[in-house]
């Protein structure tokens, strides 16, 4: 089979996939296998295409799953989470910085490792970046290592859950804390429940206005100055989202098909994160990134884990 023939059937799949998806009740974690399956046999035809369409597919998503929220319920359930979100930064920011000081890691790449992992994967790197002046290669790696444990996480967290026998509430919010990128956190908690997934999406999004006070920290740390920092703008939508269902100022037929659509579109997000996940770049980055991580990760695991038990 010639390289152009393989390409047009990659393509043809891709997009057969995302169909399936899309229409199907292809579940979270069989999305995000699939993807990352077809990477291995075809190497994704749009990879840097992909990484465009998960932030903007995440984004759509996120504001649809609003229309099925209440202000009320909303407030509640971020003002219970403060205390939890403020040390669980903390102490992972400033264990994050003795690690990479005692690993001997490139500062830069530690810092990124650490960013995505107290904050919101991705989207905390791709903000924080810019305001260090990390070069793509850093980048690259950081996000790479975010996605493997995002990746895990989406089988790992649901098993462990039952296993506990975690309530719909502990578990949302422990998905929030514990798993870093928002489109893992909110499919971890698509497939353990509505409430779960109500908990656990309002959490995330009011820990990522973090990423403000952690990009200005990171200013100081690297002693840079005037670089733009990058603000989440898409959760304004998501509280106008919200507050249009809480008045209902919408017909509860259109919103509910707005969720479960954000829902298909969610499933996709995570097809496409599996699709750039990739083992050759993994192994190139050597052991010490990926003992920071997942040091980090376990760390705010158990933390979390114990503080919302106990």
């Amino acid at each position: 089979m010639n390289l152009d023939m393989k390409t047009t059937i990659a393509k043809i799949i891709f997009f057969l996939i995302i169909i399936i998806a899309l229409f199907s009740t292809m579940n979270s974690p069989t999305a995000l296998l699939l993807g990352f399956v077809f990477a291995i046999i075809f190497r994704s035809p749009f990879k840097s295409k992909s990484y465009k369409a998960i932030h903007i597919l995440l984004k759509v998503a996120v504001v649809g799953l609003g229309f099925g929220m209440l202000i009320k319920e909303t407030l509640a359930t971020s003002k219970q989470a403060f205390s939890l979100t403020f040390f669980s930064i903390f102490l992972t920011v400033g264990l994050g910085l003795i690690l990479t000081k005692t690993l001997k890691l490139d500062k830069k790449l530690g810092h990124l490792i650490t960013s995505g992992t107290a904050i919101c994967g991705g989207s905390a790197i791709a903000a924080i970046s810019p305001v260090i002046k990390a070069n793509s290669k850093t980048i690259s790696v950081a996000l790479g290592i975010v996605f493997l444990l995002n990746s895990v996480a989406l089988f790992l967290f649901p098993t462990i859950g039952h296993f506990l026998h975690l309530s719909q509430e502990q578990f949302g919010l422990w998905c929030a804390i514990a798993i870093h990128d928002t489109s893992s956190v909110v499919g971890t908690a698509l497939s353990y429940g509505d409430e779960a997934l109500r908990i656990a999406t309002t959490v995330k999004l009011s820990r990522t206005l973090w990423i403000i006070p952690l990009a200005i920290l990171s200013m100081f740390i690297f002693k840079t100055k005037g670089e733009k920092i990058s603000i989440p703008y898409f959760i304004l939508l998501f509280i106008l989202a919200i507050i249009i269902n809480s008045y209902h100022l919408i017909p509860t037929e259109i919103t509910s098909e707005i969720v479960f659509y954000s829902k298909r579109v969610l499933v996709v997000t995570l097809f496409l994160v599996g699709t750039t996940i990739s083992i050759k770049d993994l192994k190139s980055t050597g052991i010490k990134p990926i003992v920071l991580a997942l040091s980090l990760w376990g760390f705010i695991s158990i933390f979390s884990l114990i503080y919302i038990t106990y």
